[in-house]
């Protein structure tokens, strides 16, 4: 059981992670980490590892193939970024966050070396690079079967970036961390193929034409076996269903019929698909049918297109580019009946605002923009003016305060409805620091913890 003093434990470690070098800002190599974990034995080494990258959906892909790979009896790790609320739900064992017991004996496990590393390298380990050191540690302490493993940005110099993965994952791609990824899609897609491995598994969600060229050269070149979305895998069917979707999927071993995906949006659908084929791709032969359904029933993702609240409903999501939104906006407008939308809107700076107000426009009535509690998030301000040419004065609104923006949302809402015989619906959304601070916000409303 955990102690209050394990707490303050565990809060002077944040605190010295949080003194690190940010995860928003890259040196990207893999020099540290490499150094790092020779000295800790490589521990990355001592378990089979999937390994996902891609623009969006990763996170989402990672707990589908956790919760196939519990089903099935493995002892899994997981390891996820960014997180909502807690630094301890990017490293989960058998599906829970890692207890603040065992990161604290995983960190002191590591403490000293990495003040090696720091004084043997021109730059200090960064948060994220010490993170994923604990995370490795973290799976071959405890130990797991196979560990799932999300990379953080990019591919080919992301932290994550040494492994040995018998399986490789590339969620659909799209433009975003640009400064770092480069400002087309192919050269985005280039670093993103990077985690591909030498004769290796590689489970490829749909992408456009040049991606896909991109992807298929890589998977030559290291002579790995590709499973393509479309190809050799594909979401037959999907209805939607209340609280979700059933999907039917041609798998790469067989098909599995009537899967109930407690879930919303195509996108996620998708997602199913290729976490079936993943774990398909790993064991080698077509998974039982009930068991899929037994995973798939319990899937929770936090923060997408996730349903917080009634009356007025509350729905939050964490996308955070041009196509996140446009997934998030389509899901809106065709598996939900709302007569309107009342949008809140908070972003980080150095996102493509233009892009995602422009997805956003035509599925929001109302648009509240606001800020987060994130040092890097834009200025109210600033999303007004950006927010203003997009959605025009008589739909834009501004409040600095995302607590009073979700409520005056949420009053307005109410009194539509009131006046309606259709029902609006309040969506917040714009990042993850958006998400985590909505459900913080709205768990404290109705009483509860988050």
């Amino acid at each position: 059981m955990t102690s209050p003093e394990d707490f303050e434990v565990l809060e002077v470690i944040e605190a010295a992670l949080l003194k690190r070098w940010p995860e928003n800002k890259i040196d990207p190599s893999l020099v540290r980490i490499a150094a790092l974990l020779d000295v800790l034995g490589s521990p990355q080494l001592s378990y089979p590892t999937v390994h996902i990258a891609g623009t969006n959906g990763k996170s989402s892909v990672a707990r589908m193939v956790d919760a196939i790979f519990r089903q099935l009896d493995y002892r899994t790790g997981r390891y996820t970024s960014p997180h909502l609320h807690t630094f301890l739900e990017r490293i989960s064992i058998k599906g829970e966050p890692i207890t603040p017991e065992g990161l604290i004996a995983t960190y002191n496990d590591i403490a000293l070396y990495l003040d090696l590393i720091d004084e043997r390298q021109e730059l200090p380990l960064s948060y994220f690079e010490v993170l994923t050191a604990l995370a490795f540690v973290a799976f071959a302490e405890f130990p797991v079967d196979i560990a799932i493993i999300e990379a953080g940005m990019g591919g080919e110099w992301d932290s994550t970036n040494v492994l040995a993965s018998t399986v490789s994952v590339i969620t659909p791609i799209g433009i975003d961390h640009t400064e770092y990824l480069g400002e087309t899609i192919e050269e985005i897609a280039m670093n993103k193929a990077g985690i591909i491995k030498p004769e290796s598994h590689v489970v490829i969600a749909a992408q456009t034409v040049d991606v896909a060229k991109i992807l298929t050269a890589q998977v030559l070149a290291q002579s790995a076996i590709p499973y393509r979305e479309g190809l050799e895998f594909s979401l037959a069917k999907r209805d939607i269903a209340v609280g979700g979707q059933v999907i039917y999927v041609n798998g790469i071993h067989g098909t599995y019929d009537e899967i109930f995906l407690p879930l919303h949006g195509a996108h996620q659908g998708n997602n199913a698909a290729l976490a079936i084929a993943t774990v398909e791709a790993f064991v080698g032969v077509k998974l039982d049918e009930d068991l899929v359904r037994a995973a798939f029933l319990d899937v929770e993702i936090p923060g997408r297109c996730e349903i917080l609240y009634r009356d007025p409903t509350v729905i939050v999501d964490a996308a955070h580019n041009p196509h996140g939104m446009s997934a998030l906006c389509t899901t809106i407008s065709t598996e939900f009946d709302f007569e309107g939308i009342f949008g809140v809107l908070a972003v980080l700076g150095e996102k493509d605002v233009d892009g995602i107000l422009h997805e956003l426009e035509p599925v929001v009535d109302r648009l509240i923009v606001t800020s987060n509690k994130s040092p890097r998030s834009m200025s109210t301000d600033d999303l007004y003016s950006h927010a203003l040419k997009v959605f025009g004065a008589d739909r834009t609104f501004k409040e600095p305060d995302l607590h009073v923006a979700i409520t005056t949302a949420m009053e307005q809402c109410t009194l539509v409805n009131q006046k309606s015989e259709g029902v609006s619906a309040v969506v917040i959304t714009g990042s993850f620091v958006t998400a985590a601070q909505a459900r913080t916000i709205i768990a404290e409303m109705k009483g509860i913890e988050v």
